[in-house]
């Protein structure tokens, strides 16, 4: 079985952003740049369905500039056998990523497409749907657990109130939640050997696909509140505080 994973270059998880002086975006240009985590548990999971034998070959998948070369070779160094680099210096909105994917898609015919569930950039949460709906495949979004069945997948995915338990035959698309697996540590001889590793660059525009955004950004705010703190002599104070405040 092939598997196809996504590996998104997102800001570091570690790195706080800050909002541009004239609110137009973040600023990102000098910050420590990573795989996106939600990414790195669906590779985590390829990979050790690999090492049990289910999986023959490792896909990973990513747009971008160039510069995402380098996360490509961090999923290749985690275990992937090959990469496939969509260039391109556009920041595509969920629905257009799901249309490159699918020219991807259709080129590999893999039989699992694996994302994290959510890019934590835009915190989306939209492009494992979108593709699945493109494709007209079986879905599961938010996955913990994972067990393949010959030709079918058992999922299991966090719902409120409880887990839900999911059988989906294959070929389909599978999300992972950060509750999947624990990424392994990744040591310099892996990363050795991920240099020795093909990546396969690809132009967007050879896709054949018309890519127009349906969204525009107006402004960027930051989202830091500021909390005013006031101190009271007695539960009574308090009381008509919160008395006030709800009127």
């Amino acid at each position: 079985m092939k598997v196809l994973v996504c590996a998104k270059r997102v800001v570091d998880p570690n790195v706080k952003v800050r909002v541009k002086s004239d609110f137009s975006n973040v600023e990102i240009e000098h910050s420590k740049m990573s795989l996106n985590p939600f990414d790195e548990n669906a590779i985590e999971e390829a990979v050790r369905l690999k090492e049990r034998g289910v999986v023959t070959e490792i896909v990973a998948v990513s747009i971008g500039s160039a510069k995402c070369e380098e996360t490509l070779r961090n999923a290749l160094a985690r275990g992937c056998d090959r990469a496939i680099l969509v260039e391109s210096s556009e920041n595509y909105e969920p629905i257009n990523i799901a249309n490159i994917l699918q020219k991807i898609v259709a080129t590999e015919q893999p039989q699992l497409i694996m994302l994290g569930k959510q890019a934590i950039d835009d915190d989306a949460n939209q492009v494992a749907q979108m593709l699945a709906g493109k494709l007209g495949i079986a879905q599961a979004t938010f996955v913990s657990q994972l067990e393949v069945n010959a030709d079918r997948l058992i999922a299991r995915r966090e719902i409120d109130g409880g887990t839900q338990k999911l059988e989906l035959t294959l070929p389909a698309v599978v999300s992972a939640d950060l509750y999947l697996n624990e990424p392994r540590f990744i040591k310099l001889p892996q990363l050795m050997q991920a240099k020795k590793k093909p990546i396969e660059k690809i132009a967007v525009a050879e896709l054949g696909l018309e890519l127009n955004a349906r969204t525009r950004l107006v402004k960027v705010m930051d989202g830091e509140v500021k909390k005013q703190c006031k101190f009271v002599d007695s539960s009574s104070d308090l009381l008509d505080l919160i008395k006030k405040g709800a009127m």
